[in-house]
């Protein structure tokens, strides 16, 4: 960690898009990274109030350059909540900051999809892909199971997991394009990797630390317990 890394987690309906009764109870978080020295930083699932996301970047003298999307689901980039609420997302943060938004490449369909956004917006990438903000290198890491296209972002010592992986659990495996078989393959082998120093910083606050040591996380997550796939999906198949 140095202090040229620029590093922000904002929950939403406290940090952003306060007063929003969805935001609120989705407790989604966003995230805003860079390098301070070259001014460079992105945001990733920028859902809900993207204007007052840029806003707060730019008021820590920064410039939004780009945006990720670790997965299609509204609360992340925008779109309809299952028919329950319409979130702003990538289409208003295109509106008035005309940047790439980076998806995996299985992703591109989906995001199109659910959010009216043209594929010529979308950056696709596959899973290994390196991408530069500012000095930092961001490692881009594949791990379908939630959707198909859903990625974790890894960068200064910290995984940014979407809906991957949670402090405690993982994501819902009962959606359209999520897989439980893919699901069991990312945690056992796609985030194997992972070394139990990096933090890891998850897409929603269900639980009472907003991150922790992927160490500490195999420890204690029920989602990771689990000592074969039929034991697994026995659990956490739905």
């Amino acid at each position: 960690m140095t202090d040229r890394f620029y590093f922000r987690q904002l929950l939403s309906g406290l940090d952003f898009s306060v007063g929003d009764p969805v935001a609120e109870q989705m407790v989604n978080f966003a995230y805003a990274f860079g390098d301070r020295e070259t001014g460079d930083a992105v945001l990733v699932d920028p859902a809900y109030a993207p204007q007052e996301l840029v806003n707060l970047v730019e008021s820590d003298g920064m410039r939004v350059t780009g945006a990720l999307a670790t997965h299609y689901h509204a609360d992340h980039v925008g779109g309809s909540l299952g028919g329950r609420a319409q979130i702003n997302g990538i289409v208003e943060l295109l509106e008035t900051t005309d940047v790439p938004i980076h998806v995996q490449a299985d992703e591109v369909e989906w995001v199109t999809r659910c959010t009216g956004v043209g594929a010529d917006a979308l950056v696709a990438h596959v899973g290994g892909d390196v991408m530069k903000v500012g000095a930092f290198d961001v490692t881009l890491v594949h791990t379908p199971g939630h959707t198909p296209g859903s990625q974790c972002i890894l960068v200064n010592g910290r995984l940014i997991s979407g809906d991957t992986l949670f402090l405690d659990g993982c994501g819902r495996t009962d959606l359209p394009g999520s897989d439980p078989e893919e699901m069991y393959r990312t945690l056992t082998q796609r985030l194997s990797a992972i070394s139990d120093e990096t933090v890891l910083f998850p897409g929603h606050l269900y639980s009472s630390d907003p991150s922790a040591a992927m160490g500490d996380v195999r420890l204690h997550n029920r989602a990771l317990v689990p000592a074969s796939a039929d034991q697994w999906l026995a659990m956490f198949a739905r």
